[in-house]
């Protein structure tokens, strides 16, 4: 198997790589969130929800290496199976919630952070999406995303890169820049932007990641054919995050 400890992600090598492999739904969730929190500020007893949280294991890192109380919110995941994979790595507490991303069920201004790895690039590109989702935050509270990125806008190449296309097709058009997500959210008014950059180490993450699945499931990842042929050259995460005004 891939070697899956970072020295740049001394909170994520605490964690068993069989375990984390096996809630895979995509790029390594906790490598992305340990970066991410980085610009945030989360403190103990904070309210965090955790919007597309897939099978339970950002809202685990969240809970223990924060101790925040997490609300885990995902459309695919049934909720009692993401709670019996929180409960396995020992964390009790954490509300786990069947919710699509625009009819969230929580009370406005409930939330002290939000945080979103990996699923922002499903719905959060509209142009409205911004005012709804901070709805649910306090004022002052926080907002943090971490979704594929491009190097470039693709309206600026002119093209989805065939390497790209082939694997994920339109999808690519909800990945960009990290320059694009700042406007897209400063223009709002409704955000101070304290965090919009593109991971350096993003591309190699993503590779490493993609033949650890492999050789976990013992078949070539999806992924994996986009991610090798790309080599760096349109491949990373954009890292973003702010306050609510």
């Amino acid at each position: 198997m891939v070697e899956l400890r970072r020295d740049g992600y001394p909170r994520s090598n605490k964690y068993d790589a069989g375990w984390v492999l096996g809630g895979d739904m995509g790029p390594h969730p906790l490598w992305l969130l340990e970066d991410l929190a980085r610009d945030l500020d989360l403190r103990p007893g904070m309210r965090v929800l955790d919007l597309g949280s897939g099978k339970g294991t950002t809202s685990v890192f969240l809970a223990k290496e924060y101790g925040v109380e997490v609300w885990a919110a995902d459309l695919w995941i049934d909720p009692s199976d993401a709670a019996a994979n929180i409960a396995s790595q020992g964390v009790d507490g954490v509300v786990t919630v069947k919710a699509e991303a625009h009819t969230l069920p929580f009370a406005r201004e409930f939330f002290d952070a939000i945080v979103c790895v990996d699923a922002y690039e499903y719905f959060g590109t509209a142009d409205t999406y911004l005012a709804y989702l901070t709805s649910f935050l306090k004022p002052g509270g926080q907002l943090g995303v971490a979704t594929p990125a491009l190097r470039a806008e693709i309206r600026d190449l002119g093209f989805i890169p065939d390497h790209i296309k082939k694997v994920v097709g339109g999808e690519a058009l909800a990945w960009h820049t990290a320059d694009w997500w700042r406007f897209q959210w400063e223009i709002t008014d409704l955000v101070e932007v304290t965090a919009a950059r593109l991971q350096e180490s993003g591309w190699d993450d993503w590779l490493t990641w993609s033949r650890a699945v492999s050789a976990y499931r013992g078949e070539r990842e999806g992924t994996l054919d986009m991610v090798e042929s790309d080599q760096g050259e349109y491949l990373t995460f954009a890292i973003l995050a702010a306050r609510k005004s």
